[in-house]
């Protein structure tokens, strides 16, 4: 299985690639750009699945996915979001997306959507498109979104503290609290999502 991410955020594109190197991956390709995607398809052939960033350079709303199924031969293409709505999912899917994956899925059920889609079948997560699920950023607190902050700049917890004049203990407490509220697993994943959604 052949599988090109498009996405504009370093650490997203790697730790997403780094996912998806299961058994039966074969090759993962990463690109910036929704040009250098279409450009790579077209140089190296189709692949059986491209996850493109819905807020990437060039994207334009969902025209972007209208030009990589073109470029990719008809073949799966999924849309990427960290902050797309359940409408924005909504009308992917009907534009023609192989599924809508959020950022914020864990490692093994992204590469178990990757083999459903690369086989043809149409993804979206349950939960996602469910009415009523809050906007999970609105929600942080000013001291949450410096600790936040200061992780995306890969500060450890006793540097955030000694700039925010905060005890270590409380740092860690608004690590915790934040990473739950943006239903991130670790760290990494937290600094993921906030560059995504443009937090930091």
């Amino acid at each position: 299985m052949r599988i090109l991410v498009a996405d504009d955020h370093d650490l997203v594109r790697d730790t997403i690639a780094a996912y998806l190197d299961g058994a039966d991956v074969d090759e993962v390709r990463t690109v910036a750009t929704l040009q250098d995607a279409v450009a790579m398809a077209k140089e190296s052939g189709s692949f059986d699945l491209v996850l493109l960033d819905y807020n990437m350079p060039g994207m334009n709303g969902l025209e972007g996915l209208e030009l990589m199924r073109a470029a990719n031969s008809g073949r799966p293409v999924a849309i990427l979001s960290g902050s797309a709505t359940r409408d924005v999912a909504s009308a992917a899917l009907k534009a023609g997306a192989q599924g809508f994956i959020p950022k914020t899925l864990s490692a093994r059920s992204l590469l178990s959507a990757a083999r459903f889609m690369a086989a043809g079948e149409v993804y979206t997560p349950i939960d996602f498109m469910k009415p009523g699920r809050l906007d999970k950023e609105s929600v942080l607190t000013r001291r949450e979104q410096e600790v936040l902050r200061g992780i995306c700049e890969g500060k450890a917890n006793k540097e955030i503290a000694r700039d925010l004049d905060l005890q270590e203990v409380t740092v860690k407490l608004h690590v915790k609290t934040l990473s739950r509220k943006l239903e991130a697993r670790n760290r990494t994943h937290a600094a993921m999502i906030a560059r995504d959604r443009g937090l930091a």
